[in-house]
């Protein structure tokens, strides 16, 4: 039997790296899928690999059952829309995993104002819309998990001196980051009780994916220094599996948490060679 035999995942973001890696083991531990993303067919995106289409297919390959909706979270018609289907296909909605996210490397001074507001409509205001959406039917099953996938990027570079070698430019990637992680703990204390889980996990180091290496934040798929995508899709699968009142409000790193439950040997990284972020610490 899977851990998530019966159960519904909706996870955004599916159409590659890992979102894509979570959707794959969810359906692999009996879970039905309920894949989101822009990207609907190999092409669609100007510039990295993946499509929602390949997802599937694998996923149904494997003897899995998914579905593909081409969504923009950061729009609330097609977050909507996307809830809908997911209700239409399965009937409920027992874990939502947000991971799509939007990034764009710049000096704030440089900042084009536009891109600023979309990127925390992707990496805010969609996991925000998204678990108010699926929440009430979670709550009246008391039954549920909502994973959000947050960054290292949460963590800020202090305070002077500073560390040259930090790469600069990530500071509203981290912002949004830093608010879904106090989203996330705030979202668990609204529905403690209820045995619904809200937690969040971030990579304990940069994990290659079609978009780290579009920016240039590992030198390929093959990084030495990189993690590889089931780390974090191990990790998500745990947080989403584990009894509410275990982990509600958790906000950990993909090495910490598979260490601590002995599934990975030598961890290191964010969470276990270096601090977290505050909210991971509480």
């Amino acid at each position: 039997m899977g851990k998530l035999d019966g159960r519904v995942a909706l996870v955004t973001g599916a159409s590659r790296g890992i979102g894509e890696e979570i959707a794959k083991l969810f359906a692999a531990e009996g879970a039905r899928l309920v894949c989101a993303a822009r990207t609907l067919n190999e092409g669609d995106h100007r510039f990295l690999k993946g499509s929602l289409a390949a997802t599937v297919e694998q996923v149904r390959q494997a003897g899995g059952e998914a579905i593909a909706v081409a969504a923009n979270v950061s729009d609330e018609d097609d977050c909507r829309k996307l809830v809908q289907a997911a209700q239409e296909a399965y009937g409920q909605i027992d874990i939502l995993v947000n991971d799509a996210a939007l990034t764009y490397y710049d000096k704030i001074v440089d900042f084009d104002i536009k891109r600023w507001v979309t990127a925390f409509a992707v990496n805010v205001h969609g996991p925000f819309m998204l678990s108010k959406m699926v929440l009430p039917g979670m709550m009246a099953r008391r039954c549920g998990a909502i994973v959000n996938i947050s960054s290292g990027a949460a963590i800020g570079p202090g305070r002077t001196p500073f560390n040259p070698a930090v790469r600069i430019g990530g500071t509203m990637y981290g912002a949004t980051k830093a608010a879904l992680e106090r989203f996330t703990q705030g979202l668990a204390h609204e529905v403690d009780g209820c045995n619904i889980a809200v937690t969040a996990v971030s990579p304990s180091q940069i994990v290659p994916t079609p978009g780290t290496v579009y920016h240039k934040l590992v030198k390929g798929a093959d990084d030495p220094h990189g993690e590889p995508t089931s780390y974090m899709a191990r990790a998500a699968l745990l947080l989403a599996s584990e009894p509410a009142e275990k982990v509600n409000g958790r906000v950990t790193y993909s090495q910490q948490i598979l260490s601590e439950y002995g599934l990975i040997e030598h961890p290191t990284g964010r969470g276990v060679t270096t601090k977290g972020t505050g909210y991971s610490e509480i």
